[in-house]
């Protein structure tokens, strides 16, 4: 993934030891999984003020005039091109990395695959019923349509199966990195505590518009190491074409009920681009940095 539109700095410089910032996003996540009462809830509004706010509020001070829907479509299509362009992370992904090296990105994801989608369901009610029903439609492929063996999250389970690592989220909650507990975190603001809905749909927007380039690297990766288990990306590489069109659908049915502020699309959409590019970023360098070490 290639995130050229980058404009907030979203990483700490160091990346190698554990900071304060990483617990304090591995504690949101942890209570973002839970029930809130009045204390966590408190403790979460907290760590979002100084976190999550601060970035909305600079991506939208700093973003192109956005004049209505159709600009909204132009500029997400000219983020998604640059990114379409490559970036050195994911050329080396699906070109170089070892076996031990796309391992390591995988449990590094891992939290993401086996959660996958649960965090949008708040949104839902936030939506006109029209829009709700596209995004259903989306949610109900992330789920397999009712079917196990063809939900996204027991996909990924197949996969860390198969590499010899834990299928429960529990396994991963004290390896993965700070960027990518950020990336996690971020749509549980969007769909519940995000003062405009907008922002979610411009998120989710772009990432079902962004996967289908973003997987070929995994897929690639997969194919090239002979891993048997990675039907997870293949099936996103169809799928999410069609998630695309849908969300394209919620935003029009929701600017119909409700109107529409499209500049809120786009800080949406920068926003997760800047979160998921600096994530998997990252997890490709940590991977390759493991490999150096333990070669010297």
């Amino acid at each position: 993934m290639s995130v050229s539109a980058k404009t907030v700095e979203t990483v700490p410089a160091a990346r190698s030891a554990r900071t304060e910032a990483e617990s304090v996003h591995r504690e949101l996540f942890r209570h973002n999984r839970s029930v809130l009462d009045s204390r966590r809830l408190a403790r979460v509004e907290e760590i979002e003020r100084d976190w999550i706010v601060p970035l909305v509020d600079s991506l939208d001070s700093t973003g192109e005039r956005v004049p209505d829907r159709a600009a909204w479509q132009r500029l997400l299509d000219g983020l998604l091109a640059d990114e379409r362009a490559g970036s050195p992370s994911g050329d080396y992904l699906a070109d170089h990395a070892s076996r031990e090296e796309f391992t390591f990105i995988v449990r590094e994801f891992a939290l993401d695959g086996l959660t996958e989608a649960q965090n949008f369901f708040p949104a839902v009610p936030r939506l006109p019923i029209k829009a709700q029903m596209a995004v259903m439609r989306v949610l109900i492929d992330e789920f397999g349509c009712g079917n196990l063996q063809q939900a996204h999250s027991q996909l990924y389970r197949l996969l860390l199966a198969e590499l010899g690592l834990p299928q429960e989220p529990e396994g991963f909650l004290d390896t993965t990195g700070d960027e990518t507990f950020q990336f996690l975190n971020v749509f549980y603001w969007l769909t519940q505590r995000a003062p405009h809905v907008e922002y979610f749909l411009g998120a989710l927007a772009y990432l079902e518009a962004s996967i289908p380039d973003a997987f070929t690297h995994q897929a690639r990766a997969c194919e090239r190491l002979g891993i048997r288990q990675g039907r997870y990306y293949t099936e996103h590489l169809h799928i999410d074409t069609f998630h695309m069109q849908e969300m394209q659908l919620a935003i029009k049915e929701y600017e119909t009920a409700y109107g529409l502020d499209p500049a809120r699309l786009w800080t949406g959409a920068r926003l997760l681009s800047a979160l998921i590019g600096d994530a998997f970023d990252a997890a490709v360098a940590r991977a390759r940095e493991l490999t150096d070490r333990a070669a010297a």
